[in-house]
Protein backbone atom coordinates (compact mmCIF):
# COMPACT_ATOMS: atom_id res chain seq x y z
CA UNK A 1 0.00 0.00 0.00
CA UNK A 2 3.03 2.48 0.95
CA UNK A 3 4.33 1.49 -2.87
CA UNK A 4 0.70 2.67 -4.41
CA UNK A 5 1.01 5.93 -2.47
CA UNK A 6 4.54 6.37 -3.82
CA UNK A 7 3.48 5.70 -6.79
CA UNK A 8 0.19 8.28 -7.31
CA UNK A 9 2.47 11.11 -5.66
CA UNK A 10 5.32 10.64 -7.86
CA UNK A 11 3.73 10.50 -10.80
CA UNK A 12 1.29 13.17 -10.29
CA UNK A 13 4.26 15.20 -9.21
CA UNK A 14 6.35 14.27 -12.19
CA UNK A 15 3.84 15.26 -14.61
CA UNK A 16 3.04 18.68 -13.29
CA UNK A 17 -0.54 18.18 -12.40
CA UNK A 18 -2.23 20.28 -9.34
CA UNK A 19 -4.56 17.37 -8.48
CA UNK A 20 -7.29 14.31 -9.33
CA UNK A 21 -10.22 13.94 -11.05
CA UNK A 22 -11.94 10.52 -9.95
CA UNK A 23 -15.51 9.09 -11.13
CA UNK A 24 -16.76 7.89 -7.76
CA UNK A 25 -19.43 5.14 -8.42
CA UNK A 26 -20.71 4.12 -4.95
CA UNK A 27 -18.39 0.70 -5.92
CA UNK A 28 -15.74 -0.83 -4.32
CA UNK A 29 -12.98 0.12 -6.46
CA UNK A 30 -13.37 3.98 -7.08
CA UNK A 31 -13.83 4.28 -3.12
CA UNK A 32 -10.47 2.44 -2.65
CA UNK A 33 -8.44 4.79 -5.58
CA UNK A 34 -10.38 7.76 -3.84
CA UNK A 35 -9.03 6.60 -0.29
CA UNK A 36 -5.28 6.03 -2.09
CA UNK A 37 -5.52 9.26 -3.73
CA UNK A 38 -6.56 11.37 -0.65
CA UNK A 39 -3.57 9.41 1.48
CA UNK A 40 -0.91 9.93 -1.30
CA UNK A 41 -2.07 13.97 -1.86
CA UNK A 42 -4.37 15.46 -0.09
CA UNK A 43 -7.86 15.24 -0.23
CA UNK A 44 -7.75 18.61 -1.15
CA UNK A 45 -6.07 18.12 -4.45
CA UNK A 46 -8.71 15.22 -5.50
CA UNK A 47 -12.23 15.88 -6.56
CA UNK A 48 -14.99 13.67 -7.16
CA UNK A 49 -18.22 13.52 -9.67
CA UNK A 50 -20.85 11.07 -9.55
CA UNK A 51 -22.23 10.71 -13.18
CA UNK A 52 -25.81 8.48 -12.31
CA UNK A 53 -27.97 7.75 -15.52
CA UNK A 54 -31.65 6.29 -16.24
CA UNK A 55 -30.49 2.41 -15.53
CA UNK A 56 -28.86 3.47 -12.51
CA UNK A 57 -29.31 1.71 -9.07
CA UNK A 58 -31.84 3.70 -6.78
CA UNK A 59 -28.63 3.45 -4.41
CA UNK A 60 -26.17 4.35 -6.87
CA UNK A 61 -25.91 8.49 -6.20
CA UNK A 62 -26.16 7.75 -2.25
CA UNK A 63 -23.60 5.37 -2.20
CA UNK A 64 -21.25 7.49 -4.11
CA UNK A 65 -22.20 10.34 -1.47
CA UNK A 66 -21.16 8.08 1.30
CA UNK A 67 -17.60 7.27 -0.16
CA UNK A 68 -16.99 11.20 -1.46
CA UNK A 69 -18.37 12.27 2.20
CA UNK A 70 -16.16 9.76 4.16
CA UNK A 71 -13.28 10.64 1.71
CA UNK A 72 -13.79 14.13 2.71
CA UNK A 73 -13.57 15.62 -0.90
CA UNK A 74 -15.42 17.75 -2.76
CA UNK A 75 -17.77 16.30 -5.34
CA UNK A 76 -20.49 17.08 -8.00
CA UNK A 77 -23.15 15.10 -9.59
CA UNK A 78 -23.87 15.22 -13.12
CA UNK A 79 -26.83 13.28 -14.08
CA UNK A 80 -25.94 11.96 -17.97
CA UNK A 81 -29.13 11.06 -18.84
CA UNK A 82 -30.03 14.16 -20.80
CA UNK A 83 -27.09 13.02 -23.12
CA UNK A 84 -27.84 9.70 -23.57
CA UNK A 85 -31.20 10.41 -24.14
CA UNK A 86 -30.16 13.41 -26.66
CA UNK A 87 -27.71 11.09 -28.95
CA UNK A 88 -30.21 8.25 -29.41
CA UNK A 89 -29.14 5.38 -26.54
CA UNK A 90 -32.34 5.22 -24.79
CA UNK A 91 -34.66 4.80 -27.86
CA UNK A 92 -32.80 1.39 -28.15
CA UNK A 93 -34.88 0.29 -25.69
CA UNK A 94 -38.54 0.17 -24.15
CA UNK A 95 -39.36 3.58 -21.58
CA UNK A 96 -37.99 2.50 -18.19
CA UNK A 97 -40.96 5.07 -16.75
CA UNK A 98 -43.57 3.04 -16.77
CA UNK A 99 -41.76 -0.19 -15.56
CA UNK A 100 -41.23 -1.39 -11.98
CA UNK A 101 -37.18 -1.63 -11.17
CA UNK A 102 -38.25 -5.74 -10.68
CA UNK A 103 -39.23 -6.07 -14.37
CA UNK A 104 -36.47 -3.46 -15.48
CA UNK A 105 -33.92 -6.00 -13.75
CA UNK A 106 -35.60 -8.79 -15.43
CA UNK A 107 -35.49 -7.29 -18.91
CA UNK A 108 -32.14 -6.78 -18.63
CA UNK A 109 -31.03 -10.53 -17.29
CA UNK A 110 -32.95 -12.03 -20.09
CA UNK A 111 -31.64 -10.33 -23.13
CA UNK A 112 -27.74 -11.74 -21.47
CA UNK A 113 -28.63 -15.11 -20.74
CA UNK A 114 -31.01 -15.71 -23.86
CA UNK A 115 -27.45 -15.19 -25.96
CA UNK A 116 -24.76 -17.86 -26.56
CA UNK A 117 -21.37 -16.55 -24.22
CA UNK A 118 -22.49 -13.27 -24.55
CA UNK A 119 -19.15 -11.96 -22.65
CA UNK A 120 -17.80 -13.73 -25.04
CA UNK A 121 -19.77 -12.29 -27.89
CA UNK A 122 -19.05 -8.70 -25.91
CA UNK A 123 -15.38 -9.41 -25.80
CA UNK A 124 -15.46 -9.72 -29.60
CA UNK A 125 -18.34 -7.25 -30.45
CA UNK A 126 -20.01 -10.55 -32.20
CA UNK A 127 -23.79 -11.09 -32.13
CA UNK A 128 -26.32 -10.14 -34.06
CA UNK A 129 -27.94 -6.70 -34.78
CA UNK A 130 -29.87 -7.35 -31.71
CA UNK A 131 -26.78 -7.66 -29.68
CA UNK A 132 -24.90 -5.32 -31.05
CA UNK A 133 -27.28 -2.38 -30.06
CA UNK A 134 -27.34 -4.10 -26.75
CA UNK A 135 -23.30 -3.52 -26.67
CA UNK A 136 -24.01 0.03 -28.10
CA UNK A 137 -26.53 0.77 -25.38
CA UNK A 138 -24.29 0.27 -22.59
CA UNK A 139 -20.90 0.88 -23.63
CA UNK A 140 -21.75 4.42 -24.74
CA UNK A 141 -22.44 5.20 -20.81
CA UNK A 142 -18.96 4.71 -19.57
CA UNK A 143 -17.63 6.51 -22.80
CA UNK A 144 -19.79 9.70 -21.60
CA UNK A 145 -18.76 9.27 -18.39
CA UNK A 146 -15.09 9.52 -19.30
CA UNK A 147 -15.84 12.84 -21.71
CA UNK A 148 -16.85 14.52 -18.15
CA UNK A 149 -14.04 13.38 -16.17
CA UNK A 150 -11.31 14.99 -18.49
CA UNK A 151 -13.66 18.10 -19.01
CA UNK A 152 -13.54 19.08 -15.72
CA UNK A 153 -9.69 17.30 -14.93
CA UNK A 154 -8.56 19.58 -18.27
CA UNK A 155 -10.62 22.68 -16.22
CA UNK A 156 -8.43 22.46 -13.30
CA UNK A 157 -4.99 21.06 -14.44
CA UNK A 158 -5.94 17.50 -12.83
CA UNK A 159 -5.30 14.23 -13.70
CA UNK A 160 -8.22 11.59 -14.07
CA UNK A 161 -7.67 8.58 -12.19
CA UNK A 162 -8.54 5.13 -13.75
CA UNK A 163 -10.21 2.48 -11.12
CA UNK A 164 -9.53 -1.03 -13.01
CA UNK A 165 -8.25 -3.79 -11.19
CA UNK A 166 -6.20 -6.66 -12.23
CA UNK A 167 -9.27 -8.96 -12.61
CA UNK A 168 -10.99 -6.73 -15.01
CA UNK A 169 -7.60 -5.76 -17.09
CA UNK A 170 -6.94 -9.24 -17.97
CA UNK A 171 -10.56 -10.85 -19.21
CA UNK A 172 -11.24 -7.53 -20.47
CA UNK A 173 -14.03 -6.45 -18.09
CA UNK A 174 -14.35 -3.13 -19.29
CA UNK A 175 -15.14 -0.61 -22.03
CA UNK A 176 -12.89 -0.10 -24.63
CA UNK A 177 -12.17 4.30 -25.02
CA UNK A 178 -14.33 4.50 -21.84
CA UNK A 179 -14.04 3.41 -17.91
CA UNK A 180 -10.04 2.66 -18.91
CA UNK A 181 -9.23 5.86 -20.22
CA UNK A 182 -7.41 7.51 -17.51
CA UNK A 183 -4.16 9.38 -16.59
CA UNK A 184 -3.27 6.98 -13.42
CA UNK A 185 -3.95 3.46 -12.65
CA UNK A 186 -3.42 2.33 -8.98
CA UNK A 187 -4.97 -0.57 -8.53
CA UNK A 188 -4.83 -2.29 -12.03
CA UNK A 189 -2.16 -4.84 -10.64
CA UNK A 190 -4.25 -5.81 -7.82
CA UNK A 191 -6.86 -8.95 -8.43
CA UNK A 192 -10.33 -7.69 -7.38
CA UNK A 193 -10.02 -10.23 -4.35
CA UNK A 194 -6.84 -8.05 -3.25
CA UNK A 195 -9.16 -5.03 -3.38
CA UNK A 196 -12.03 -6.26 -1.59
CA UNK A 197 -8.69 -6.70 1.33
CA UNK A 198 -7.12 -3.85 1.12
CA UNK A 199 -10.80 -1.61 1.41
CA UNK A 200 -10.72 -3.59 4.46
CA UNK A 201 -7.13 -2.22 5.32
CA UNK A 202 -8.04 0.97 4.37
CA UNK A 203 -11.35 1.11 6.26
CA UNK A 204 -13.30 1.71 3.72
CA UNK A 205 -17.33 2.05 4.67
CA UNK A 206 -18.67 -1.64 5.40
CA UNK A 207 -21.47 -1.03 2.95
CA UNK A 208 -19.47 -0.24 0.25
CA UNK A 209 -17.19 -3.26 1.04
CA UNK A 210 -20.55 -5.60 0.85
CA UNK A 211 -22.27 -4.54 -2.45
CA UNK A 212 -21.94 -6.83 -4.93
CA UNK A 213 -19.51 -5.57 -7.39
CA UNK A 214 -21.49 -4.01 -10.69
CA UNK A 215 -21.14 -2.27 -13.67
CA UNK A 216 -24.46 -0.28 -13.07
CA UNK A 217 -24.96 0.23 -16.69
CA UNK A 218 -28.18 -1.57 -16.78
CA UNK A 219 -30.81 -2.84 -13.86
CA UNK A 220 -29.90 -6.03 -12.61
CA UNK A 221 -26.42 -6.87 -14.04
CA UNK A 222 -23.75 -7.17 -11.72
CA UNK A 223 -19.85 -8.19 -12.36
CA UNK A 224 -20.30 -11.81 -11.72
CA UNK A 225 -23.84 -12.38 -13.31
CA UNK A 226 -21.83 -11.31 -16.43
CA UNK A 227 -19.00 -13.23 -16.08
CA UNK A 228 -21.18 -16.34 -15.26
CA UNK A 229 -18.40 -16.94 -12.79
CA UNK A 230 -17.70 -15.27 -9.32
CA UNK A 231 -14.61 -13.81 -8.50
CA UNK A 232 -13.07 -15.91 -5.87
CA UNK A 233 -13.11 -18.75 -7.81
CA UNK A 234 -12.11 -16.09 -10.90
CA UNK A 235 -9.29 -14.73 -9.67
CA UNK A 236 -7.84 -18.33 -8.05
CA UNK A 237 -7.78 -19.80 -11.26
CA UNK A 238 -6.16 -16.56 -12.94
CA UNK A 239 -3.23 -16.66 -10.07
CA UNK A 240 -2.82 -20.55 -10.85
CA UNK A 241 -2.45 -19.84 -15.06
CA UNK A 242 -0.63 -16.95 -14.26
CA UNK A 243 2.26 -18.71 -11.76
CA UNK A 244 1.93 -21.56 -14.22
CA UNK A 245 0.23 -23.63 -11.41
CA UNK A 246 -1.70 -27.28 -12.55
CA UNK A 247 -5.41 -26.30 -12.76
CA UNK A 248 -6.12 -30.12 -12.83
CA UNK A 249 -8.08 -29.45 -9.02
CA UNK A 250 -10.34 -26.69 -10.87
CA UNK A 251 -13.64 -26.76 -12.38
CA UNK A 252 -13.67 -27.86 -16.33
CA UNK A 253 -15.52 -25.38 -17.61
CA UNK A 254 -14.88 -22.43 -15.44
CA UNK A 255 -10.96 -23.07 -16.58
CA UNK A 256 -12.01 -23.38 -19.96
CA UNK A 257 -14.35 -20.05 -19.57
CA UNK A 258 -11.78 -18.56 -18.50
CA UNK A 259 -9.05 -19.17 -21.01
CA UNK A 260 -11.18 -18.33 -23.62
CA UNK A 261 -11.93 -15.02 -22.17
CA UNK A 262 -7.82 -14.62 -21.87
CA UNK A 263 -7.78 -15.71 -25.58
CA UNK A 264 -10.26 -12.84 -26.70
CA UNK A 265 -9.52 -9.98 -24.55
CA UNK A 266 -6.99 -8.83 -26.81
CA UNK A 267 -9.98 -7.36 -29.10
CA UNK A 268 -10.79 -4.98 -26.10
CA UNK A 269 -7.60 -3.53 -26.17
CA UNK A 270 -7.11 0.10 -27.67
CA UNK A 271 -5.38 -0.34 -30.74
CA UNK A 272 -5.84 1.39 -34.01
CA UNK A 273 -5.17 0.08 -37.41
CA UNK A 274 -3.19 2.48 -39.75
CA UNK A 275 -1.16 2.52 -42.79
Amino acid sequence: MIDIREFIKTNIENNMFKGVVIGISGGIDSAVVGKLLVDSIGRDKVFGLIMPERDSSPNTVSDAILVCDYLGIKYEIINISGVLRKIGVYSLKPPAFPFPRIIQKKYSRNIWTNEKKPFIQDLTTQGDKSFSENLAYYRTKPRIRAIILYFEAEKRNFAVAGCTNKTEYLTGFYTKWGDEICDIEPIRHLYKTEVFELAEKLNIPQKIINKKPSPDIAPGITDEFALEIDYSELDRILIKIENKEDLSDENEDSVSKIKEMLENRKYRETKQLHL
